[in-house]
């Protein structure tokens, strides 16, 4: 699988996954290239295919937090008064939670483009990058349970982190199916 392949295998497990009701797509060249067009041509090809995945790609993690909050919503089960408070600490927890996940989309991402040329040294630097982006996301987590306690019950904290990790866990479950490094 050449590059671009393998950031839309993500994509798109990630999508089929979470976003089956969603209608995106991603094109994709299915035929090999024959011949090789000239270097620059080339440069511009591989340029226009990095912008057009990174937009698909942030429109998928979009689509996905607005899943996640329609998810939370239908399983809250909050009073009004409750969802007044809540939804505000949810929107906070949920734009801290993003700014790690970009940093954990930019490391698959460069793990993807890599993974067949990168040297012991970089793969084990990606796994460190990695534990602490893991790391940082329950950190996050532990911080905001007692901002949750403030405005909601513990019986319904408790609630929002299992769907919060599930929602988590699916997205994992995705990331599983990623190649692995050839030793």
């Amino acid at each position: 699988m050449n590059r671009k392949d393998l950031l839309l295998f993500f994509v798109a497990a990630l999508v089929m996954v979470l976003l089956p009701s969603c209608n995106l797509a991603f094109s994709q060249d299915s035929a090999p290239q024959q011949t090789k067009p000239a270097a620059r041509s080339s440069d511009v090809a591989q340029s226009d295919d990095q912008a057009e995945m990174d937009q698909d790609i942030k429109l998928f993690r979009r689509e996905v937090r607005s899943e996640k909050d329609a998810i939370v919503a239908a399983n809250m089960d909050l009073t009004a008064a409750e969802a007044e408070k809540f939804w505000p600490v949810y929107n906070q927890y949920s734009a801290d939670l993003t700014k790690i996940n970009d940093t954990k989309a930019a490391l698959i991402k460069d793990y993807l483009e890599t993974l067949d040329t990168m040297n012991g040294e970089q793969a084990e630097e990606y796994l460190r990058q990695r534990a602490a982006v893991e790391e940082s996301i329950m950190q996050l987590r532990l911080k905001y349970i007692p901002a949750f306690r403030k405005v909601i019950s513990g019986r319904q904290t408790a609630l929002f982190y299992q769907i919060d990790w599930r929602v988590g866990l699916l997205t994992d479950l995705q990331l599983a199916r990623m190649p692995m490094i050839d030793p």
